[in-house]
Formats: structure tokens, sequence, C-alpha cells
């Protein structure tokens, strides 16, 4: 089954790549796929993924076919989603549990069984090792012929244990490709090879024949050196390396496999007073099912009756418990920490949040930042140019003159030590960990651009209502205009025109009303239509209804209205019926909690604050003043949020919005970096590049941070990365790094790489100082 949804590309399907162990893997499989005309590929060294977007006409098998013609084992996947979501006909899907032995999902790929294979193959490899390189090492132990007992011993290692290197290397030379199989393989048959003529042509055969240990490379002895301790060094070093590096990658991959396990496997469902369990993939939308205290909320759902808490803290990051009711909405994954519920499915299985927040990880972690894609251009020259420079070397010192035994030496070194393992792991392993370590944060990431874009930010713009306030609205107040229809009449045709809007302030409109009715249920509204930043219009029980923001020449009553409640710092909207000003509602919202220490830790940042909103001057100056907020645009239309954007780039700034609703969608979408929140609608999520699933405002700082912390990573890896080859390829070429260290260091440099990058999963956002305002109410 692939992978595929519609894009720009046309499609796009998702590959599991198996045997790829370097930087130059990945860029040779990319090249691989993009001579297929209107394909291009991102390949992820750390994931083991391939992402293709292909036209239409381009068929998975095509794609199969170019990467097994690279010399790689392939399969299609589609994209992950949670346990117990509903199973297609036609393949797999979706990521299987923690404790599945084929978990897809798992970095880079292998299988349960496969890491067993690879475990075993090290510990024989160890047990063969060992006397081998005692023996090299330590002449007191060296007995008679004790050379010819390490060559049994090390055969073994040379064909059996290398034998996976062995053969990757000789796929590639199939395909007239060198990756750092290649190295290792000719590393280690060229240091067996020698130590073979040292042995049977060198005089090292002598019985007696007792060999000095140096750490450096050693020549000019009356025997020839036997190298057999480098032969199986290598393969030791490289599995032991490869072993830890693999188990750190999986670290960076428990994000997903922790999304997978809240996922629940079976479901209680009640129908008609009766209550049966169910698999969870049997669950459709508007069936009732029951959550127990303890257990996980199934899927997400609306409370029917019942009242209780739920932790959610494993899906947005809050730590506080939400307490829910008849008519709230639930998520599923959350943990049931109180009284029985009943609740009604609204989605199931890829429409849940738990869904959509694990496919946002998982397209997240298979993208590629700038200086990751630079790495793999450098690996895919780095092979090639490592064994001309062995080759180099060889000749160069043979040509001097150089004992031959030196200048083996030093080309086997060169072999083994110039690896871009390291190269291709510095940047995907940072930004699983980071992607992972946000998404527990309750901070979405959509990929590494936008984690790159939101490192550079120094100015954002945030919406008001629903961004920095918690856009709960609430009717303050009423007043009508004399001779009118009365104020009851005009709030219930107000109530309900605005049935249909899913800004706050209709909802908080259509609320009062409702409650403030004495005739029952709010009459039906025809013609319903609504203009971002402006207002509502509908047809009610045959009148024409307005709920809009004033204008000028408000009737004397209302217009005083007006001034007390811009004075307030409260949000008016005028209520218009067949044309005539009837009513001003005056609203009131409060600021979030958080939202004071979200601006202050911007500003601290070095990120300016702008509030841009739709309301009047006033109430957005009061908001402003209360959050230390200086530049403030209000009666800013969608178009004039978007223009304001364009203003702000256009004077060289790195700008980044924040908002919530259908009015900012066109903004985010214009900003180098669009923030959504998460309690807002599901435009302006779709246009944002991060999103703060737990709603709270101080996240957006807490994503700043993670972001430079991010790439300060990467830079870091990439330096280490780069910077090791800088030094030890000289040091193997001029004969003062041997084998032994060199395979020693080669795997060091990748182990060393990874663990930087585990350390983002242990990151954490600054302590909230206590005492800070918060702020009062306002719109």
């Amino acid at each position: 089954m692939t992978a595929e949804g519609s894009t720009v590309a046309g499609v796009t399907t998702d590959l599991v790549v198996r045997g790829m162990t370097c930087a130059a893997c990945v860029n040779r499989v990319e090249k691989r796929l993009s001579r297929i005309d209107g394909v291009t590929a991102s390949v992820n060294l750390a994931t083991g993924r391939a992402r293709v977007q292909h036209p239409v006409d381009v068929t998975a098998q095509e794609l199969l076919a170019a990467v097994e013609r690279a010399g790689y084992e392939t399969e299609l996947v589609p994209p992950p989603v949670p346990r117990g979501a509903p199973r297609a006909t036609t393949g797999p899907t979706g990521p299987a549990s923690p404790d599945d032995p084929d978990d897809p999902d798992d970095p880079a790929g292998p299988t349960r069984e496969e890491a067993r294979k690879d475990r075993e193959r090290l510990l024989i490899t160890a047990l063969l090792c060992l006397p081998v390189l005692v023996l090299s090492m330590v002449p007191a132990l060296q007995f008679r012929n004790w050379q010819w007992l390490c060559l049994v011993l090390a055969a073994p290692v040379v064909v059996w244990s290398a034998w996976p290197f062995h053969l990757r290397a000789a796929r590639g030379l199939r395909h007239s490709a060198a990756t750092m199989d290649t190295l290792v393989s000719l590393g280690v048959i060229a240091s067996f090879a020698w130590s073979l003529y040292a042995l049977f042509l060198g005089g090292a055969g002598d019985p007696g024949m007792r060999m000095p240990f140096s750490l450096l490379p050693s020549a000019g002895t009356e025997v020839a050196h036997v190298y057999l301790e480098a032969a199986v060094a290598v393969p030791l070093f490289v599995l032991t390396g490869r072993h830890l590096e693999a188990r750190a990658r999986r670290g960076t991959g428990a994000a997903l496999r922790s999304l997978a396990g809240l996922a629940a496997k079976d479901v209680t469902v009640r129908e008609d007073g009766r209550e049966r369990l169910l698999p969870i993939g049997e669950l459709v939308p508007g069936q009732g099912f029951v959550v127990r205290p303890g257990e996980r909320v199934a899927t997400d759902g609306v409370v029917v009756s019942g009242s209780s808490a739920l932790d959610l803290s494993l899906i947005t990051g809050e730590s506080d418990p939400v307490e829910v009711g008849p008519g709230r909405a639930v998520v599923g994954g959350a943990v049931n920490m109180g009284g029985l519920l009943l609740v009604q499915a609204t989605a199931v299985g890829a429409d849940t949040r738990l869904a959509r927040i694990t496919q946002l990880v998982t397209e997240a972690q298979a993208g590629k930042a700038r200086a990751q894609r630079l790495a793999d251009r450098v690996a895919g020259v780095f092979v090639p140019a490592v064994l001309s420079l062995a080759v180099t070397v060889l000749g160069f010192w043979l040509g001097a003159g150089a004992d031959p035994q030196a200048a083996v030496t030093a080309a086997v070194a060169i072999l083994v030590v110039a690896c871009p393992c390291a190269l291709g792991l510095a940047t995907p392993t940072a930004l699983m960990a980071a992607t992972g370590r946000g998404a527990r944060l309750g901070i979405l990431v959509k990929g590494p651009q936008s984690l790159e874009a939101l490192r550079h930010v120094d100015v954002i713009v945030l919406d008001k209502t629903g961004t920095l306030t918690t856009g709960h609205m609430s009717v303050v107040r009423v007043t009508e205009t004399a001779g009118g229809i009365g104020r009851d009449a005009a709030v219930r045709l107000a109530g309900a025109v605005e049935q249909g809007s899913e800004h706050p302030l209709g909802r908080a409109v259509a609320s009062y009303a409702q409650r403030a009715s004495d005739r029952g249920p709010l009459p039906g509204v025809a013609g319903f239509l609504a203009v971002p930043g402006s207002g509502v219009t509908g047809i009610v029980e045959g009148r024409r209804v307005e709920v809009r923001t004033p204008g000028e020449g408000l009737p004397a009553s209302l217009a005083q209205a007006l001034a007390e409640a811009e004075a307030a710092a409260l949000t008016p909207v005028l209520v218009r019926v067949d044309g005539f000003d009837e009513a001003l509602i005056a609203l009131g919202d409060v600021l979030r909690p958080g939202s004071y220490r979200a601006v202050d830790r911007l500003r601290r940042l070095g990120v300016e604050p702008v509030l841009a909103t739709g309301d009047r001057a006033a109430t957005a100056r009061a908001v402003a003043r209360e959050l230390g907020i200086t530049e403030v645009h209000a009666h800013c239309t969608p178009e004039g949020k978007a223009a304001l954007v364009r203003e702000l780039r256009g004077g060289g700034r790195r700008v980044a919005v924040i908002g919530d609703g259908v009015n900012d969608a066109a903004a985010l979408a214009e900003a180098d970096l669009g923030i959504a929140m998460g309690s807002g609608t599901d435009v302006a999520i779709g246009a944002a590049d991060v999103t703060l699933v737990r709603g709270d405002i101080e996240a957006v700082a807490d994503a700043v941070r993670l972001a430079r912390r991010t790439l300060a990573t990467i830079r870091l890896n990439l330096v280490w990365a780069f910077g090791y080859n800088a030094v030890t390829v000289p040091l193997a070429a001029v004969g003062l790094l041997g084998p032994m260290l060199a395979a020693a260091a080669m795997s060091a440099s990748s182990v060393l790489v990874v663990a930087n990058s585990l350390r983002l999963r242990t990151w954490q956002p600054a302590p909230r100082r206590p005492g800070s305002p918060v702020g009062r109410a306002s719109r």
C-alpha cells in the first residue's frame, strides 16, 4: 500500500530503505530516484525512510525498482497513524505497537529479528577478537606459534563478521558506487592480505616470532609486521559503534512510539443500554462509548453524560488536568482521572487529533535542513575522494622509497578512518530528537525549514482574540435603541444569525441569546454569510439581520454605549435589523494566563511583539498596555494583516504570525513562519508551520528556544563531523594513526554525534517565574 496524498508535485510516496549506512548511501538513493522524470526525493539516514514526490503516471513499482538498482532493499509504507486505526485492505497501515517486532517506525529500521542477529554477530566477533587483540598488544603473552592461532581466530572475523560490509561493498561495486562499507571492506581485506603475506612470505610465520606493540605504525623491522589485530579490530569497532548508534537512534524516535502507544486497542461501546467490547478499528463516528476511571479516551468525541478530569499531558504537554462535562469535547488518548464518562465519537482513525499530531511529527522528521543537504552533497564525492587519496598515499610512500609496510599501513588507516557516517547523522538525529521533544511539550513543527525559520524570527505579529485572550467571550451589557424592536428581540435575532458563526464573538452572542430566550430554541437562519473581519448576516424569520463591527453615525444612546465599552476595554458589536441600528452588545474576554509572561519572554529573546487585531483602536490599545506591547494595528481586516506582514518583511524583518481563526489564515501563509493555536480552526492550523497543541501562548517562547537549541546542536554535530575528518585523515596519511585506532575513532565519531543529539530529548522549557502579572479582562 502506498502512502499517497495529493501534493503540488502530484503524489507523495514513502519508502523504507534498508542497508543505508552513511551519507553517501543517502546521496546515491536520492540521485537514483531523481533520474526518473518529475521525481524529487528526500532520504533520511536516521529514519531509514525516503519521501518521494512524483507524477501520477510514475508507479510505485518504478520507485522500488530505482532504489533496488541503487543496491538497497526497499518497500512501501503508509504514513503512520495510531495503532488501532481502521486497517486498509491492501497492505499495512500505521505504526505497530511499541512491542511490535516489526515496527516500521523504528529509526533506521531494523526489525527485532535483525537486531537480534546483529547482537549475536557482535558478541561472537568480540569473543573471537579478544584473544587476537590481547596477544598482539601484550608481547609477554606471545607463546610459540601464537601468530598462527591469531590467524585461525581472525579468519572467521574477516570473512563472517565483516560479511555485511563485503556484501554491501560488492553491491556498490556492481552499481559503480562507493560507500562507507567500501572503505571498511577494503581496510579489512588489505590488513588481512598483508598479514597473510607477512606470515607466509615475510618471515612472520617463524614459530618463535615476537611482535612488539605500538599505538603508532612501525616499519623497518627484520620481519614484516602482522596486522591481524587491525583486521579484527576494524569490524569489531564498527559493529560496536553501529550497535550503540542504532540504540541511540531508536531513542530519537521515542516520541512517535509513545504517541502510537497512547491509542486505545479496544473500546467499550454502549448501545440500547447494553455494553460490549469492540476493537477500536470497528468504532464509527456517532457511536457512544464508555470511559471508566483510569482508562484512556478511545477517540475524539463529545461528552454525553458524566463529569471528570482528564490528563492531557502526554498529548498537549499541559500538566494541569482539564475538567469535562456534558457537551465538552474530549481528545483520544487522554486519561480519565475521575468519574464515569459516556462519550459520543466524532472522529476515528486518521481523522483524530492524535493521528494528526503523529502525522505532523512524522513529516517533520522526514524533512531535511539546508545544512544536511550540504552534508549529503559533500558525502556524495567524499568516498571516491578517500579512495583516490588512499591510492595516492600508497603510491607516494612507495615512490619515496619508504618501507612497503608503512605505505600499506597509511593507506589502510585512511580507508578506515575516513567515514561519512557522522555527516549523515549530524542533522536528522537532532531533528528527530527535537521534534519528538517538541511534540511532548505540545509544540508541533512541520519540518526542518520551520525550525530554521523559527530560529531567525525577530518580529512576531500577534492576533488577540483566541491567541492572547482565551477566546471565551461573554456578554457584559446590551444597550437598545429607544423606540426600536426592544432588547430581548434584538438579542434573540442576533443570537439566531450567530448560530452559524465560528468566531468566539458569535458563539458568545448565540450562547447568551439561548440562555436569555424564554421562547424555546432560537429560530433558524437562511442565507447566512460570514465576512471575515467584519461580521455576519442572514435572514431570520423574514428579517435581514446583521451583527457587525460598529461604524459611524450611531444613534446617541448607542454612541454613548460604544464609548463606555471602549473605555472598559470591551468589544462592541452592532445589531442591525432590516437596515436599522437596534442594539449594541458589549462583550468581554480575558487574557490567557501567561500572556504577559509570553510577551515578556519573547522580548527577552530579541523578538519584537506586534499586536494586529480587527478590533477597534481603543480595545486594542487597552490590551497592548496590559501586555507592554508598543506597536498596535487595529481595524485589521484579513487582507490588512497580510499586508502588514508583507510590509514588515519588505523592511528586512523575519516575521512570524500567531493566530487561530479563518481571518488569520492569509497572514499565517504570508509570514516567514506561521504559528497556530491548537484550539484554533483547521484553516489556521493548515496554513501554519508550527502548532501549539496545548493552547498555551507561553509555548511560543519555548518553541523559539527549542529551535535555537536544535540548530546549535546541528552546528556542533557538523563541526565535529567535518573536523574529525579534517584532523584524522592527514594523521593517517603521514603514518601517525594506525588502522586499529582509526577504526575506534571512526566508530566513536558517529556515536558522539548521536549522543549529542539525544541531549535534546531532555531539554526543558524555562521555568515559569511566580508572581508575574497575567492581565485583566479584555478582548
